[in-house]
């Protein structure tokens, strides 16, 4: 199933969340991406590009939340088989989780996952949910329904270098098609960059 650009969770104050497929993002989707995506980074990561954002794995769909004709939130996925122990398993890797300060305090960033998780099950096909983080937005997924696993990870770094990440970096799934108790044990390899 191919989700196309949509529109759900309401217009709170003006406020839509959408989500659109990278394929279908326009000229002016890509400029407000940059914008809120370059207030945050652009200092300490250069430009934003949406083909390989600072290093990481482009999205397939894009989760934004618009206001007021700005972009301000948003969330990215994109579908992966990755192996995890023995095991194949499809997965939407998750990145560029960001709400600007502008809309902050406010919620979104939940609103955002939850559509987020919605369009993940729209697609089908899709295991689960899969994202690493920072030790300091762990309690924000988690909040958000998403449990951490302890793996190492083995992926292509931002260099473009064979990169391992030895277990105990904050690693989250949340289940799509499966059940948590599925998720079998051993290292997770990535099979690519990480988002």
């Amino acid at each position: 199933m191919r989700l196309r650009r949509t529109s759900v969770g309401g217009r709170a104050a003006g406020l839509a969340i959408d989500v659109v497929a990278h394929s279908d993002l326009t000229a002016d989707d890509v400029t407000r991406l940059r914008r809120l995506f370059d207030a945050e980074y652009q200092q300490g990561f250069g430009d934003w590009d949406p083909d390989l954002p600072y290093g990481y794995a482009p999205h397939d769909f894009h989760i934004a939340a618009r206001q007021g004709g700005e972009t301000v939130g948003h969330v990215g996925w994109a579908r992966r088989a990755i192996r995890v122990g023995d095991r194949e398993i499809v997965i939407a890797g998750v990145g560029g989780v960001m709400v600007s300060d502008l809309a902050r305090g406010e919620r979104l960033g939940s609103r955002l996952m939850n559509r987020a998780a919605e369009s993940m099950a729209d697609a089908g096909g899709i295991a689960f949910g899969y994202l690493g983080c920072r030790e300091e937005v762990v309690s924000f997924y988690t909040a958000c329904g998403w449990t951490r696993i302890f793996a190492g990870e083995r992926s292509i770094g931002r260099a473009g270098r064979p990169a391992f990440d030895p277990p105990g970096q904050p690693l989250l799934v949340l289940p799509i098609e499966h059940r948590l108790a599925s998720w079998p044990g051993g290292d997770v390899d990535l099979r690519g960059r990480a988002w």
